[in-house]
């Protein structure tokens, strides 16, 4: 399917399925428990963003100072973003999704997910070095000599 014929699918779909779940939950436990349910699960989903984000920031500088490219956190860091829009839209599947961003677990199948679909090449879990890509062997130089060729033109 196409990508936007998908997002627009999804943007019509998202709104009226999450309207359909409030109004569920709503008759069944009322008006005010369901707002207090939905404000709380966006408080709790802040908090465990909070301390994920931080998480992935620490692995990150680490992999900086050892002087590796933090490739695959940069990408955690991105579902994590993802994750605490979803977690602000009212609503439970937007929180459930949300929520899934933040277990590592899910995220870093997410993230291989897309890694795996993006077309990437011998991008391991543990990231790109400043070598070259992981999975290659480290300290293979290569020589060769350049030189530039001059187009000879006739007037």
């Amino acid at each position: 399917m196409n990508p936007f014929k998908l997002l627009f699918v999804l943007l019509l779909a998202i709104p009226l399925i999450e309207v359909y779940l409030l109004m569920q939950v709503g008759s069944m436990i009322g008006a005010v428990p369901t707002i207090l349910l939905v404000v709380m699960t966006a408080m709790m989903g802040l908090s465990l963003l909070k301390r994920q984000g931080l998480s992935t920031w620490m692995d990150a500088q680490q992999k900086l100072s050892s002087g590796q490219i933090p490739a695959l956190q940069l990408m955690e860091g991105a579902a994590l973003l993802l994750s605490g829009a979803l977690l602000l839209t009212p609503g439970f599947l937007t929180d459930f999704i949300g929520f899934l961003g933040l277990f590592p677990v899910t995220r870093k199948m997410a993230v291989g997910g897309i890694i795996s679909r993006s077309g990437a090449i011998n991008f391991a879990a543990h990231g790109v070095s400043s070598e070259g890509v992981a999975g290659e062997r480290e300290g293979v130089t290569v020589e060769g000599e350049f030189h530039q060729k001059q187009e000879h033109r006739l007037h």
